[in-house]
């Protein structure tokens, strides 16, 4: 690991959503433990932190360390079904809800929800964007975690809307998830009531949507790159071995295959290495982000009209580069320090202008809950893509419309073209 993702490490296992440095053997070590090593997995990902580095960021020596935990891995799991125990344990209604309207019921289960995952927000970022590294065994362990979880926002919200198809119950359920668990994708800070308050009314803005009929799945056009232009075709392979098996599991010698050279050192006549091609992937993507603002703006009537030909733009890009969106959230903390600095400025520059025209239609809004709200925009579109795929129940006019539900709110403000 290098010097600097050893300081990021440190920083997470002593920073604010992790304890403060352990003292003479607190009654709580373990429960200190997991939460230092859920903030560094979150910040660097399972394969970029060691037990050295959680120990040492806690100021325990890594003997210390072992005592409480075999491995990394043991870690790792513990953190993560832990969290999916306290989410499906969330869901359960107390016995006297028997007697409650649906959406009684339904508002106890998303509060619960929006409670554990602020709660444990660190490592509800490992449920979201890890667990592909867990063993099978534990992963069909989290897998069921998060049906269960699923099924019971589905439950309540058919009780509540009887009249909902089951394609559409499972998408806004999806949405549903998708929003509430946001918060793990980005370390923007509000305080809890008002995280609580924006979630809350973000997700019954998703439950009341009515969503369009289904139509024949809008064409994705895939550009081909012939096989001359290596450059860009190291791009496209890299970014697709990187979302079937994660960046740590992918060499240059793949991805040279993958592109149809005869050697790993050909990669190097265009890339310096594995991270350069995954640094160039992301810049791309976010340049094309914040290279679309400007012009929205520029044709737009007004700020809401602007917002609904950025969304339309996010979903259409988000549609043809699934694998890179998911590549973008999952793999993130492998980019070079600096090179990481210059995406999240890029990143953060992009949101703060969504979230100024957000407030224009909604001043409502406080800058920190204006951005909070696009990143669950954000959420919402490559959660829905990654789990229905190129299904008709999630076609890009659905995604769009809830998208736009998340950001604007009630329908009374939302505009009305699609």
């Amino acid at each position: 690991m290098s010097v600097d993702n050893r300081r990021t490490a440190r920083k997470a296992s002593s920073g604010a959503w992790a304890p403060g440095e352990i003292r003479r053997r607190p009654k709580n070590r373990r429960a200190q433990i997991a939460a230092a090593s859920a903030a560094a997995f979150g910040a660097l990902g399972y394969h970029g932190v060691s037990m050295e580095d959680i120990a040492g960021g806690l100021g325990v020596s890594s003997a210390a360390l072992y005592r409480h935990y075999p491995s990394k891995y043991a870690l790792f799991r513990e953190e993560l079904l832990r969290v999916g125990r306290a989410m499906t344990g969330s869901i359960e209604l107390p016995e006297e809800a028997a007697d409650w309207p649906p959406e009684q019921r339904l508002r106890h289960v998303i509060d619960a929800l929006i409670a554990v995952t602020i709660e444990n927000r660190p490592t509800v970022t490992l449920v979201r964007w890890e667990g592909r590294y867990l063993d099978p065994e534990d992963q069909t362990t989290r897998n069921e975690q998060q049906a269960a979880v699923l099924d019971a926002l589905g439950t309540q919200l058919s009780a509540l809307r009887p009249e909902l198809a089951d394609d559409d119950q499972r998408v806004l359920r999806g949405a549903l998830l998708s929003t509430i668990t946001s918060i793990a994708d980005h370390h923007a800070n509000l305080p809890v009531k008002s995280i609580a308050r924006l979630l809350r009314s973000a997700a019954w803005s998703i439950v009341h949507t009515n969503l369009p009929e289904q139509r024949a799945v809008e064409p994705v056009t895939v550009v081909e790159i012939p096989n001359s232009f290596k450059h860009e075709l190291l791009l496209r392979k890299a970014v697709e071995l990187f979302h079937e098996r994660g960046y740590p599991n992918v060499s240059v010698e793949d991805i040279a295959a993958a592109a149809g050279l005869s050697a790993a050192s050909a990669v190097y006549r265009f890339y310096r290495g594995k991270s350069d091609i995954l640094t160039a992937a992301f810049r791309r993507a976010a340049e094309q982000v914040s290279g679309a603002i400007g012009p929205a703006v520029t044709a737009a009537a007004d700020s809401a009209d602007a917002l609904t030909t950025l969304i339309t733009q996010y979903v259409a890009g988000s549609f043809t580069e699934r694998d890179l969106a998911f590549v973008y959230y999952t793999e993130f903390q492998h980019v070079p320090a600096e090179d990481r600095a210059m995406l999240r400025n890029i990143q953060r520059l992009s949101v703060e202008e969504w979230a100024r025209l957000l407030r224009d239609v909604r001043p409502d809004l406080t800058p920190a809950e204006a951005r909070f709200l696009i990143h669950a925009g954000f959420a919402v579109v490559v959660d829905l893509g990654r789990s229905f795929g190129n299904e008709p129940i999630a076609a890009q006019d659905r995604v769009r419309l809830l998208m736009r539900q998340v950001l604007f709110g009630s329908t009374e403000r939302s505009p009305t073209r699609a």
